[in-house]
This record gives C-alpha cells, structure tokens and sequence, in this order.
C-alpha cells in the first residue's frame, strides 16, 4: 500500500493512462481535435473517476464478488448521469461536441480498471488520491493531443489564432488518420525519453524487448534503488 502522494502523482507520468497504460483509447483519439475537446472530456473524466473510485472503496465491504462488475457499472452510470446533466446545464456546446462520448464514459476501460484494481482493494482516501491522479492525467493528456491536432490542423489553440494569416494549416491533423499518428508520435517520444534516462542513470535496457515500459524496466529499477536507500537510512538510524 502506497503513500497519498505516490497514488496520486503515478498518474501523472509513470502510469498516465493514454501514454503508459494505453487505456481510454477510444476518446483519446476520438475528442482530440481540439485542446478544448480534450479539456472538457477529461474533467468530466475526473468527476467520475475520483467519486466512484471513493464510492466503490466505502461499499468494496458489502458487495459480493459475482456482482462487483455490475455494481461498479451501476455506480459509474449513475455519475455520468451527474455529468451529463452539468455539462448540459453550464456547458451545452462542448456537451454537442463531445456527443455520444460522455454517456460512453461509463465503460470507459479507465473508470472500470481503477475500480477492479485500486478502488475494491484500497481505503477511500487512496482511491481517492488514485482517482484524481489518474483522471488529471488523462486529461493531461488529451488535452496536450487536442492541442498539437488543433494547432497544426486549424493553427488555432483553444479558438485563438496562434498563427498568422498566412499559415495554411495541415488538415490531416484534425481527421481520424492524423490522431493515430499524433498519438504514436507522441508514444515514440516518450519511449525514447524514458530509454534515454534510463541509460543516463546508468540503468542496462534489454535491446531484446519491446523500446516500452517493458524494455526499458526503468520505473522499476528506480524503485529499487528507492527502496535500498530507504533500508539503508532505517538501518543507518536503528
């Protein structure tokens, strides 16, 4: 069991749900023509994630197992609904946006894998701290994509102009075609980044396994070496 603060920032980098889990795909690609998009679908995100992680982790007790899944569907619904009815009170044009895709939040591979995994085996106060991570970080991270497709698609970010009269934007970035390839731009970068830090730590990379998570191994030996320091200062104290 970890701390407050490891639930909470592992959801901003080392485990940021689009880039290191590649969960929530479907908006991801699907909302991010624009940073707007991104924005919008990524708090509605985070109301529902946060709340229902704290929700399953107060009744996790009094569920049984053969129906957690439904129960953990009921509960999400039931926030969406919450959702749906804000966005069409205070925000109604990102809600025409977004469509068909607030109510699909619900079965959201993010919303039911922080529940089954995290949320149905923690204390509220970390589901909680894993819910807002998680959620912050998905809307990081569609938001950062809706900003690169509409910045290069439209040559507008969050509706103002960012170039001059004379940019001829990149159309492409803006259809479907053009949110695979940011996204797997933007999943390259941050491989070669995580590899290139690992290898400035002076940590070996496997060059056998995949250039992700699983043959950098990075994340882990950094815990490993965080865990020794740890046992070294108690043992230094002691």
């Amino acid at each position: 069991m970890g701390s407050i603060t490891s639930e909470f920032t592992k959801g901003l980098w080392k485990e940021i749900p689009p880039f290191r889990l590649v969960l929530g795909l479907c908006p991801t690609l699907a909302v991010t023509t624009s940073a707007e998009n991104g924005l919008g679908m990524g708090a509605a995100v985070i109301f529902v994630l946060a709340l229902s992680n704290v929700l399953i982790s107060l009744v996790r007790s009094i569920i049984p197992k053969k129906v957690r899944i439904a129960c953990f569907i009921a509960i999400a619904a039931s926030l969406v609904v919450a959702v749906e009815m804000l966005m069409q009170a205070f925000a109604y044009p990102l809600y025409q946006q977004l469509g068909i895709f607030v109510p699909l939040i619900v079965v959201n591979c993010i919303i039911l894998g922080r529940a089954e995994a995290f949320a149905a085996k923690n204390p509220p106060h970390l589901a909680l701290a894993d819910g807002l991570g998680m959620g912050i970080g998905f809307t990081l991270s569609l938001t950062f994509l809706g900003s690169l497709r509409e910045i290069f698609g439209a040559g507008t970010w969050f509706g103002h102009h960012v170039f001059g009269p004379s940019f001829d934007p990149f159309t492409f970035m803006v259809q479907a075609p053009g949110a695979f390839v940011c996204l797997g731009l933007i999943l390259a970068g941050m491989n070669f980044l995580t590899i290139w830090q690992a290898k400035r730590k002076g940590l070996e990379v496997d060059p056998n396994l995949d250039a992700g998570c699983k043959g950098c191994m990075a994340c882990k030996k950094m815990d490993e070496i965080a865990a020794q320091k740890r046992l070294e200062r108690l043992g230094a104290k002691a």
